[in-house]
C-alpha cells in the first residue's frame, strides 16, 4: 500500500489504517520500524522531471578495471546521476543522468571523455512502455500488478511560487507522523491550501506519488537483471508491450542505439533467482523469435538516490 502512494490529506496514515483494519498508531510504529531495518529505503516524493522542463539519458561505458573506482567516484559526484550500476557486460557501468538540455547532458559526458578517455554512451528514451518500481510484497516472486504501464507526462509546466516552494521542502523525507504534511504550513498556506497545491502538483503530473522506495533485496529480489535486445522497429510497440507485461519488468523502454550496440529495447528485471529471470525471459525470446539479446546482471549499485531539485 506504501508503494502505492499514500492518499493526499491531513491524516493519510490513518486512512491506511482504516483500510487494513488497524489503529492509526499501530500503523505508524510498524512503518517507523520498517524504516529502522532498512526495509523501506526512504519514503519521498517522487518527482516526474519532464514536467519540469527536463530531459535525461542512460549512459554506458566500458571503463577499465584500474580506473573504475575513480570514474565511478567523479559519475556519482555528478548532481545529475540518480542511479549507477557496475554490471557484468563489457559495459559495465551504467548510469542514469538528467539536466536541463540535450546539449548539457553532451557537454557532461564531453568532459568525462576529456577527463579519463573513455567513450561514455547516451541511450535516451524513445518509448516508455513500463515505469513501475512496486514490487508485491504478499508474492515476493514479482513485481506488483498493480499499476502495469505507466506513461509519465512530457510536457513542461509552469509552476508558482506556492507550488516551487510546496516542491522545494517535498523533496525532503517525508516524517512518519499522523499529520506528515503539518510541516509545510506557514501563515500563508493553512493545511487546506497546502493539500489543494499538492493535489495540483499530482494533477498536473509533477508529483507522481508520495510513496515508500523498498529496498527490494532485502525481500528477497537478489537478482536484478538489465536485459537489452534488438528488436525490428515495425515490431517494436508491439514486442515492448508484452515485455512491459512480464511480473519480473519494473522497467521497460526503447531506447536509441550506437555504434556497436543494436539493442533497441530495454527492461529491467527482479526475481529471487537469475534461473527464473533467465527461464522466464527466455520464454518471451522464443515466442518473440529475438536472435540478438544481451543479459547484463548487477554487480554492485554504486549510486542510488534521487535528483534534488532547484525551483529558485
Amino acid at each position: 500500500m506504501l508503494q502505492n502512494g499514500i492518499p493526499i490529506c491531513e491524516k493519510p496514515f490513518a486512512i491506511i489504517a482504516d483500510d487494513l483494519g488497524a489503529g492509526s498508531e499501530q500503523v505508524l510504529e510498524e512503518i517507523r520500524k520498517l524504516k529502522e531495518d532498512g526495509i523501506i529505503r526512504r519514503f519521498r516524493t517522487i518527482i516526474n522531471h519532464r514536467t519540469l522542463g527536463k530531459t535525461s539519458t542512460l549512459v554506458a561505458a566500458h571503463v577499465p578495471e584500474d580506473k573504475l573506482q575513480q570514474v565511478a567516484e567523479s559519475v556519482n559526484a555528478l548532481a545529475g546521476v540518480s542511479h549507477n550500476y557496475l554490471r557484468e557486460n563489457f559495459y559495465n557501468l551504467w548510469f542514469t543522468l538528467q539536466a536541463q538540455t540535450e546539449e548539457e547532458i553532451e557537454n557532461i559526458l564531453s568532459g568525462l571523455h576529456e577527463r579519463f578517455r573513455i567513450d561514455f554512451y547516451s541511450l535516451p528514451v524513445l518509448r516508455t512502455f513500463k515505469l513501475s518500481v512496486q514490487f508485491n510484497v504478499t508474492n515476493s516472486e514479482h513485481i506488483s500488478k498493480n499499476k502495469i504501464t505507466i506513461k509519465p507526462k512530457n510536457e513542461k509546466v509552469s509552476l508558482n511560487e506556492e507550488e516551487k516552494y510546496i516542491l522545494t521542502n517535498l523533496q525532503k523525507e517525508i516524517e512518519i507522523t499522523e499529520k506528515p504534511f503539518s510541516f509545510l504550513t506557514i501563515d500563508k498556506l493553512k493545511t487546506e491550501n497546502v493539500l489543494e497545491i499538492i493535489q495540483q502538483l499530482v494533477g498536473k503530473g509533477v508529483i507522481r506519488r508520495i510513496a515508500a522506495v523498498i529496498d527490494y533485496h532485502q525481500l528477497g529480489f537478489k537478482a536484478n537483471v538489465l536485459f537489452a535486445c534488438e528488436i525490428p522497429s515495425e515490431r517494436i510497440v508491439e514486442a515492448g508491450g508484452k515485455l512491459a507485461e512480464l511480473e519480473i519488468v519494473s522497467h521497460c523502454y526503447e531506447r536509441k542505439t550506437f555504434d556497436g550496440w543494436p539493442y533497441n529495447l530495454f527492461a529491467m528485471l527482479h526475481s529471487q533467482s537469475m534461473d527464473e529471470i533467465k527461464r522466464k525471459m527466455n520464454k518471451f525470446i522464443k515466442k518473440e523469435k529475438i536472435n540478438s539479446y544481451q543479459f547484463l546482471p548487477t554487480i554492485s549499485e554504486l549510486k542510488k538516490e534521487p535528483v534534488q531539485h532547484n525551483f529558485k
